[in-house]
Order: C-alpha cells, then sequence, then structure tokens
C-alpha cells in the first residue's frame, strides 16, 4: 500500500475541529492518525471508553467524530464494540443493514491496562470483528495523573509521589501487548506519532481491514502530566522510539516483526530528560535510577530482538 501524508492529510477529517484536548497532547494526534487509515467512503463505529479523549470529545448530544460513536463506561468499552459488531453481522445476515462497517474502540491506559483488562481479554478471546485502541499516556490523567499499571518506573504521579521517602513509582511498565498478542489474535502492534506518520497509518491501515479481534498500542504523550512543553510533543514520540523505550513492532498471526531499529540506540536519558515526571532522577545522588532504567530498557530490547529474529 502506498502512502502519502499530503494526500491523507486532504481527506476529510473523521475527528472534527473544536474539540477540547490540550494543546500538545497525543491522545488527537494519535486518534486522526488512526481514523485516517479507514478508507475514503468506508463507514465506521467508534466505541470510545470514559477517558481523557471522551470527555473533551463528548458532550451530549454534540460529538467531534463524524463517524457513529458511542460512549462506554470505563471498564466495558471493548464488550460494547464486541457487542455492537455482534448485532451488525446479525442485522446483515437479515439483511436489515446494506453497508458495511468497521468497528473501532478507544481507551486511555487506565481503562486498557488496568481496569477494562478483562472486557478487552474477553473481546479478543471471542473473535470480534474490530479493532481495539490503547491511546497510552501512561497514568489517569483524567481524573488527576494517578499511576497506572502502564506508568513507567520512577515516574512522579500523584499517588506515586517523588520526596524523602518516596522516588517515584517502584514497578516496572506492564508489557500489554505482549499479552494481548498471546491471546492468539491475527494483528497487535505498536506504534507512535513520529516522522511522516507513516508507521502509524500502516498498523492503523492493517488492523482496521484485517478480519477479526486486532489490537494497536499507540504511545500517546500528555503535556500535563508527563510535563512537557506542548511544542516537545514529535521530539519526544522520536526519542521514545530511538531510545527503544518504546519499540515499534508487529505480531502478525503469531510472527513477530521488529519495523525499526536505530541506527545508534540513543540513552534512555535523552527521554527522560525532557519530561518534569522525570526530573528528580537527574539530581545528585540519583544516578543510580538512570542506570536502573537503562537496564532495564536494555534487556526489554534485547528480548523483543530475539522474538522477532
Amino acid at each position: 500500500m502506498g502512502y502519502s501524508l499530503r494526500e491523507e492529510l486532504n481527506k476529510k477529517n473523521r475527528l472534527a475541529p473544536g474539540h477540547r484536548l490540550c494543546a500538545g497532547c497525543g491522545a488527537g494526534a494519535a486518534v486522526q492518525g488512526v481514523l485516517r487509515a479507514v478508507d475514503e467512503g468506508d463507514k465506521a463505529v467508534v466505541t470510545n471508553a470514559t477517558s481523557c479523549l471522551e470527555v473533551s470529545t463528548f458532550i451530549y448530544p454534540n460529538t467531534a467524530y463524524e463517524d457513529s460513536y458511542i460512549h462506554s463506561a470505563f471498564e466495558n468499552a471493548a464488550a460494547t464494540t464486541g457487542g455492537v459488531e455482534t448485532a451488525y453481522r446479525v442485522l446483515k445476515k437479515r439483511g436489515k443493514i446494506k453497508d458495511d462497517f468497521k468497528f473501532i474502540c478507544f481507551g486511555g491506559d487506565g481503562g486498557t491496562y488496568d481496569i477494562g483488562l478483562q472486557s478487552l481479554s474477553g473481546a479478543m478471546e471471542r473473535g470480534h470483528d474490530m479493532v481495539y485502541v490503547c491511546y497510552d499516556n501512561e497514568a489517569y490523567m483524567n481524573t488527576g495523573i494517578q499511576r497506572s499499571s502502564a506508568t513507567p518506573r520512577f515516574a512522579d504521579a500523584t499517588t506515586t509521589p517523588v520526596g524523602t521517602q518516596s522516588y517515584g513509582k517502584v514497578q516496572n511498565k506492564k508489557d500489554l501487548t505482549s499479552i494481548i498478542a498471546a491471546h492468539n489474535v491475527p494483528y497487535a502492534a505498536q506504534t507512535t506519532m513520529i516522522g511522516d506518520f507513516k508507521d502509524l497509518h500502516t498498523k492503523a491501515h492493517k488492523a482496521i481491514y484485517t478480519e477479526g479481534p486486532c489490537f494497536l498500542n499507540v504511545l500517546a504523550p500528555c503535556p500535563r502530566g508527563w510535563r512537557y512543553n506542548m511544542e516537545d510533543l514529535a521530539e519526544i514520540c522520536n526519542l521514545a522510539v530511538e531510545t527503544c523505550v518504546w519499540p515499534l513492532y508487529e505480531i502478525e498471526d503469531g510472527q513477530w516483526h521488529l519495523n525499526y531499529e536505530p541506527r545508534r540506540k540513543a540513552p534512555v536519558a535523552e527521554f527522560l530528560k525532557l519530561q518534569g515526571r522525570f526530573s528528580h532522577m537527574f539530581k545528585k545522588g540519583n544516578e543510580w535510577m538512570l542506570e536502573e532504567a537503562q537496564r532495564y530498557v536494555d534487556e526489554q530490547w534485547e528480548k523483543l530482538q530475539a522474538k522477532c529474529e
């Protein structure tokens, strides 16, 4: 499939301007990138778990989405999408619906890694023809920047505050993409907004047009929770990839593929230093934190390379 950023930007936006997402928010860019991968003329049903994205794009009876839209609860967005997809198949079989629809579900890391994991696991196991997209901003940003299981170790969040007795979150980030891949889904992938958006677009299109349950995990930085300048969004996404903090890979029918390998793997500190949530790691006496963060990323990168060989 050929890709042209200019052509994609000339498409009508399926997420209309005027929503209330923060300037420099990765969620809006992620959603726009995914929805641009729906072919022109095709119809979609978008389900949205309660989240920053939901409260910023929907106030009843108004929505920023041009496609059919369903606001679901925090914990059951995947089940809602699966239920609608099942009803659609029944109605189409009976001849009551003629059009073809794609079913796309969006949830943040709180509603995906944590509260909605049981619902997501069930939908993936049942085999619904749908795409679940996690926009991963690594904390419960909508309700006050509390830690989630997607929050990285050492991050300063409101429930893992840095102080004299604490150095931030104690646990490492959950590897959700691998967990979903273990459900034997036809397609799962990690991506983010880098370069000309080709990686995000290609994987989103593949997920949307692959029959069966598919999953996209999109790193979507949050300026408030990560504490970066809004103009640094693109650089932070790029550094996440270049440091291998957020590798780009996909799993197709059980086969692991590494999509990008940095020529020079940048130090993890380059990614961390742009974010206020990690500022304590650069204070004198805390060098061990940077060393631990680098060691963990190196170990995870080596494991991923082995899977992809």
